[in-house]
C-alpha cells in the first residue's frame, strides 16, 4: 500500500494510549481469540504485585521481561497466555491501613473491630489494585485481562480452603507448639522474608557459669539457662559427661545445670561452651528437641521479662540488660566484655525487633512422609511415599524444573536441604482465615461444618499459602477446567531472585503435593533494580522511581529497553535517567530510519519475500540481518534477552543506519541498483520492526500501523510472524 510521509518526530505520549486501546479491543491478549490457534500453549503467570500502593521501576522490570517472552511466543504462533493478578499481601496491607487509622483517628484495630477494619482494608486494596492495573497497561503489558485474578477473590478463596483440607487430610498440616518469628510490635508471627536485618553494635559478654565460661550478646534471655552444651569431641570438656549435673551460681542464685553434648556446637566460636535458651532461639530449640530438654519462656509477647526474671520482671529488654550485667558483675561472674557487631532481625512492616517465641500455630510438615496420590513427575510414581522436602529436591535435581541462571540452583538446594516446617498461621485479621472450626474436642478443616456451637480459628493464613497455589488456582482449580488442562504446567516463572525460596519453592511444594506435578518448567530470575547510589528500589521509599513518571518523560519503549539492556539474568542493574534517555534516542533513531525508508519506497508491497542483492552492500546487510535473526531467536529461546536486545540495537543503529543507509543513497540514484535497494530497505525495515516489537512494542506498532493501516486487527504487528533466517 502507498505510504504517507511520517511526521518529523515520534510523539510517544500521544501514540501509546491509542495503541494499547487497539491491542485490547483486538481481543488478542486472550489466547482463545488469536488468529493462529495451531501452536503449542505458552503460559506465564504474572507474579501478583502487592496491593499496598503503586508499582515502582523494579516492578517495571518483571513486566518488561515477561512481556518480551509473551510477545515473542505470540509471534511464533503459540497459544499464548499471560495471566495477570494482584496479591492481598495480608500483613503489609493491614499494617499500612492501621498506620493511617492510628495517624488520623488515634485508634487501633481493636477500637474499630474486625468487621470495620476489614471493610477499610478491602476498600484500600481495591483502590490500590486499580492504580496498579493502570500502571501495568502503561508498561505495554499484553496480558489477558479477562482472566484477571486476585489472591483474596472468591475463586482463590475456594482453592485455599480446598488446599488446606487436602493437605490436612494427608497429615501434612498440623497444629503444634514450635518456635516462630514473633513481632512484638505487630503482635503476629511473620515469615522469614518479612524480616529486615539491621547491623547493630553491641557488647558481647563472657560470663562465669560454674567451671565454664559462656558468651552471649543477650544476657536478658539467660534466666532459665540450666543446660550447658559442648561438642562431644572438644578435649577441653572431656572430663564432663553428657547428662552430668552441676550446681552453679547464676543471676538470681544457685541453679542445677546439666551438661549436654551435641555436634551442633562450633568449637572454634568463643569458648566452645554455651548455655541455651530454647524458647527464644531456633538453634537452641533444635538442641532441646533432640535431647528432650525443658523449654521455658523468659520474654513475653510484648517484649517484657516474665516472673522468672525476679527483680527484673516487667522490664523491657533495653532497660533490663545493663542492670542484669551489673548484678552479674557484682557476683564476680563477668569475665570480660568485647565490642560486637551483629545483625538483628526486625519486622519489615512495623520496625519491631523480632523475638523468637514458641507458639501454638499451624504448620506444614516438610519431613513427614505421605502418599502422593497421583504423579506426572518422571521418577516419582503415583502412590509413592515421599516427603515434601524430597519432592522439592527431586524436581530441580533431575531437571524437571530449570533455574536460570543455573548458579541459583545451589541457593535453592541450600534452602531446601535445611528446610523447616512452615508456619502458616498469622495473628492478623486481613487475609484468608484459617479454615478450621472447633466444637469442644471436635475439629473440622476445610469446609464450615453444619450444626451449632462451632467456632472458627481466629488466625489467618500466611500470604504465601494462597500465592503458593498461584499457577493452578488462577486456572480454576480445584475444578478440572479446560484452562487447567491446556495451560498447566506453565512454561516460565519469571521473578526476582530474592524470592526464590519464599515464593518459588512454595509453589513447587504446593503443586507437587496437590497436583503431583511441577508448576512451571523454567524459573527465570531477574536481579534487583537499584538507583544510581545502588540502593534497592522499594515501595516503602518515597523516592522510588514511578514508572508513570519515567514513561511521561521518556516513553514506555525507552524505559523497557533501559531496564533489560546489558542486564543478564540474576544480576542487579542500575537504572539512571541517562540510560533511559539513551534509549529514547534509539526510539527516535528508529523513527528516522523508517522516515528515510518510507520516503524512498513507494509501496511496502515491494518488501514481500527475500530480495535479490545487487551490490556488495546489499549482500552484506542481508547476511547481517540473517545472522541477527538467527542469533536473536537462539538468544530468546535460551532466555538471553539482554543479548537479543543488544543484537537488534547493533543491527538497527550501526549495521543498517550507519552503514547501509549511507550506501543506499548512491544506489538509489543508480537505475541499475535502485530497484533492489528499495526492496532491501523495505525488507530490512519490515524485519527490524518484527524483531524489535517484543522489546519496544509501541513505536514498532505505530510504524507498522502507518505502513499497513489500523482498520484490521489481524494486521496488528503483535500477531505477525516472528522472522525466520532465510539463508
Amino acid at each position: 500500500m502507498a505510504i504517507t510521509e511520517l511526521p518529523k518526530n515520534y510523539d510517544a505520549a500521544s501514540a501509546e494510549k491509542d495503541i494499547y486501546r487497539r491491542w485490547e479491543e483486538s481481543g488478542y491478549f486472550n489466547p482463545d481469540n488469536l488468529p493462529r490457534q495451531d501452536g503449542d500453549p505458552f503460559t506465564i503467570m504474572m507474579p501478583p504485585p502487592n496491593v499496598t500502593g503503586v508499582l515502582h521501576a523494579g516492578h517495571a522490570m518483571f513486566l518488561t521481561i515477561q512481556d518480551i517472552f509473551i510477545r515473542h511466543a505470540r509471534m511464533q504462533g503459540k497459544r499464548t497466555l499471560w495471566l495477570p493478578g494482584t496479591d492481598h499481601a495480608a500483613i503489609a496491607t493491614q499494617a499500612k491501613v492501621e498506620k493511617e487509622i492510628s495517624k488520623k483517628e488515634k485508634k487501633s484495630r481493636h477500637d474499630l473491630g474486625r468487621e470495620e477494619l476489614l471493610r477499610r482494608v478491602n476498600e484500600f486494596a481495591l483502590a490500590s489494585q486499580s492504580t496498579i492495573l493502570s500502571q501495568m497497561r502503561a508498561m505495554g503489558s499484553s496480558c489477558d485481562w479477562s482472566r484477571l485474578a486476585y489472591t483474596l477473590d472468591e475463586t482463590r478463596s475456594r482453592a485455599v480452603n480446598e488446599a488446606f483440607k487436602r493437605l490436612h487430610g494427608l497429615g501434612l498440616i498440623y497444629r503444634g507448639h514450635r518456635i516462630v518469628n514473633w513481632d512484638p510490635k505487630g503482635q503476629t508471627t511473620i515469615s522469614d522474608d518479612e524480616i529486615v536485618y539491621q547491623e547493630e553494635k553491641t557488647t558481647f559478654y563472657y560470663f562465669r557459669y560454674g567451671p565454664f565460661v559462656i558468651g552471649t550478646a543477650r544476657p536478658e534471655t539467660k534466666f532459665g539457662d540450666k543446660y550447658v552444651v559442648v561438642h562431644p569431641d572438644d578435649p577441653r570438656y572431656a572430663q564432663y559427661a553428657h547428662g552430668q549435673k552441676l550446681t552453679v551460681e547464676w543471676i538470681n542464685g544457685p541453679i542445677e545445670a546439666t551438661v549436654i553434648k551435641d555436634n551442633a556446637i562450633d568449637m572454634e566460636f568463643g569458648t566452645g561452651a554455651m548455655t541455651i535458651t530454647p524458647w527464644h532461639s531456633t538453634a537452641d530449640f533444635d538442641i532441646a528437641e533432640r535431647h528432650g530438654l525443658d523449654k521455658e519462656q523468659i520474654i513475653d509477647e510484648r517484649g517484657k521479662l516474665l516472673d522468672i526474671a525476679g527483680e527484673f520482671t516487667g522490664m523491657k529488654i533495653a532497660e533490663a540488660r545493663p542492670k542484669i550485667v551489673e548484678k552479674l558483675r557484682a557476683k564476680g561472674l563477668v569475665v570480660k566484655e568485647e565490642e560486637y557487631v551483629h545483625q538483628i532481625a526486625t519486622a519489615e512492616r512495623t520496625g519491631g525487633i523480632v523475638e523468637p517465641q514458641i507458639k501454638l500455630q499451624w504448620f506444614i510438615a516438610v519431613n513427614q512422609p505421605f502418599t502422593l496420590e497421583q504423579s506426572a513427575i518422571p521418577g516419582i510414581a503415583s502412590g509413592q511415599e515421599i516427603t515434601l522436602k524430597q519432592l522439592m529436591q527431586h524436581v530441580v535435581r533431575d531437571g524437571h524444573i530449570r533455574i536460570v541462571p543455573d548458579r541459583f540452583a545451589n541457593n535453592y538446594f541450600h534452602w531446601i536441604d535445611n528446610l523447616r516446617d512452615w508456619c502458616i498461621s498469622r495473628q492478623i485479621w486481613f487475609g484468608h482465615r484459617v479454615p478450621v472450626w472447633y466444637r469442644g474436642d471436635e475439629l473440622a478443616a476445610g469446609d464450615e461444618p453444619s450444626g451449632d456451637g462451632w467456632t472458627q480459628d481466629p488466625d489467618t493464613l500466611d500470604t504465601w499459602f494462597s500465592s503458593g497455589l498461584w499457577t493452578f488456582s488462577t486456572l480454576g482449580w480445584p475444578d478440572e477446567t479446560p484452562d487447567l488442562r491446556t495451560f498447566h504446567p506453565t512454561d516460565v516463572m519469571e521473578t526476582a531472585y530474592e524470592i526464590l525460596f519464599f515464593w518459588v519453592a512454595r509453589m513447587i511444594l504446593m503443586t507437587g503435593a496437590l497436583l503431583g506435578d511441577v508448576p512451571f518448567r523454567t524459573v527465570y530470575l531477574h536481579g534487583l533494580v537499584r538507583d544510581e547510589k545502588r540502593a534497592k528500589l522499594s515501595k516503602s521509599k518515597s523516592d522510588s522511581a514511578d514508572p508513570l513518571d519515567l514513561i511521561g518523560q521518556y516513553g514506555t519503549d525507552a524505559l523497557r529497553m533501559a531496564l533489560i539492556f546489558n542486564t543478564s539474568p540474576g544480576t542487579d542493574s542500575i537504572l539512571s535517567n541517562e540510560k533511559i534517555k539513551g534509549m529514547k534516542h534509539f526510539a527516535n533513531k528508529l523513527w528516522n530510519i523508517a522516515r528515510y525508508v518510507l520516503a524512498n519506497v513507494p509501496s511496502m508491497d515491494s518488501g514481500a519475500g527475500t530480495p535479490d542483492p545487487a551490490t556488495d552492500a546489499d549482500r552484506a546487510i542481508l547476511a547481517k540481518l540473517d545472522e541477527t535473526v538467527g542469533a536473536m531467536s537462539e538468544d530468546l529461546e535460551a532466555f538471553r534477552i539482554h543479548e537479543a536486545a543488544q543484537r537488534v540495537y547493533q543491527f538497527a543503529w550501526h549495521e543498517f543506519a550507519d552503514i547501509y543507509l549511507e550506501a543506499s543513497k548512491s544506489q538509489l540514484d543508480d537505475i541499475a541498483t535502485a530497484g533492489s535497494t528499495r526492496n532491501i530497505l523495505a525488507y530490512c525495515l519490515d524485519r527490524m520492526l518484527r524483531l524489535l516489537h517484543p522489546f519496544m512494542p509501541f513505536v514498532t506498532e505505530e510504524l507498522w500501523g502507518r505502513i499497513h493501516g489500523t482498520d484490521d486487527p489481524a494486521k496488528l504487528l503483535m500477531v505477525q510472524s516472528w522472522p525466520a533466517a532465510s539463508r
